[in-house]
């Protein structure tokens, strides 16, 4: 049994592993490579190396590939979206054109699918009248508890593009934050050296965040802040190292505070801005009722 694939736009430059895994099966490595080896993957007639990279108009054809499963193998489930999921979705689009989509992310909610929660914007994208004919591709992320701009790509090109914007710091993003307590100076620059670890190890990366005061009133303030950098959870952390954790935030909170705990955090992402083949681009996501009503509650002026 054969079955030919040709490539598109989508897929130019994609791995040949991983374009398998994407198209046909997500399966072990080593599958990939043994059926590589023996004939059965091959492109344009030709064997070619897992890290063959994609071009337009490839023939990939695969050849009477077998899968075993094994039962202790996890698989990946997709998020079902619900009625209700499907019903909000309408209301978050800021953008929508045949590249990409800006969405106002509400609170509670992961950008993809993980160990502590199944339900994510994604999955529920795949199945909104805006991607008919499109898959979602993440770009970038903002943690589950964090309102605001999110931009998801529809095809891969974009997706690349995207990520090579984030990567060189072409994309720049505005969040609002409600803290407690006052910084000293009204403008300034949070460096930091940020410690996280992975499979054990400790590595030490390099934080660095513009910060604005907008409002304060000693007991909490508004911060407007600009990340150079983007690492996991950086504003968080930066914010606590200086004193200043951002309210309803859970993780990163001073633990002593006798300040009574807000169930939402007030963190959202405010404005993003980037440029794509000379044509700028600016989006501003209005903050939820939730971040509003802190506002009132704690005396501070709506931006």
């Amino acid at each position: 049994m054969k079955k030919n694939f040709l490539i598109t736009d989508n897929f130019v430059n994609s791995r040949l592993d991983r374009w398998f895994k994407r198209n046909v099966r997500i399966v072990p490595q080593s599958l990939i490579e043994k059926n590589i080896r023996k004939g059965n993957i091959k492109v344009n007639n030709k064997k070619e190396k897992s890290s063959y990279k994609l071009k337009i108009k490839d023939q990939i054809s695969i050849y009477n590939i077998n899968f075993v499963e094994k039962k202790h193998n996890k698989i990946k489930e997709k998020y079902i979206p619900t009625n209700k999921d499907l019903s909000y979705s309408s209301k978050i689009f800021i953008e929508d054109n045949e590249n990409f989509v800006v969405i106002n992310k509400p609170a509670g909610i992961s950008v993809q699918s993980g160990t502590k929660s199944k339900r994510n914007i994604i999955d529920i994208l795949r199945l909104t009248k805006e991607f008919k004919g499109h898959s979602p591709y993440t770009v970038h992320r903002i943690d589950k508890e964090t309102t605001g701009i999110l931009i998801v790509a529809k095809n891969r090109k974009y997706a690349q593009l995207f990520t090579s914007l984030f990567r060189i710091r072409k994309i720049h993003k505005i969040y609002l934050g409600i803290v407690l307590g006052q910084p000293e100076v009204n403008k300034g620059t949070f460096r930091d050296e940020l410690i996280y670890y992975e499979n054990g190890k400790e590595i030490k990366s390099l934080g660095i965040t513009h910060y604005n005061v907008l409002d304060s009133n000693n007991k909490y303030s508004l911060l407007r802040l600009s990340p150079v950098t983007g690492k996991k959870h950086q504003l968080r952390k930066q914010l606590l190292i200086h004193g200043y954790p951002i309210l309803g935030d859970h993780k990163y909170r001073i633990s002593n505070s006798k300040i009574k705990k807000s169930s939402t955090m007030m963190l959202h992402a405010y404005k993003i801005n980037f440029s794509i083949a000379d044509l700028r681009y600016n989006f501003t996501a209005d903050p939820p009722q939730e971040f509003k009503n802190a506002l009132k509650e704690k005396y501070l002026k709506i931006y």
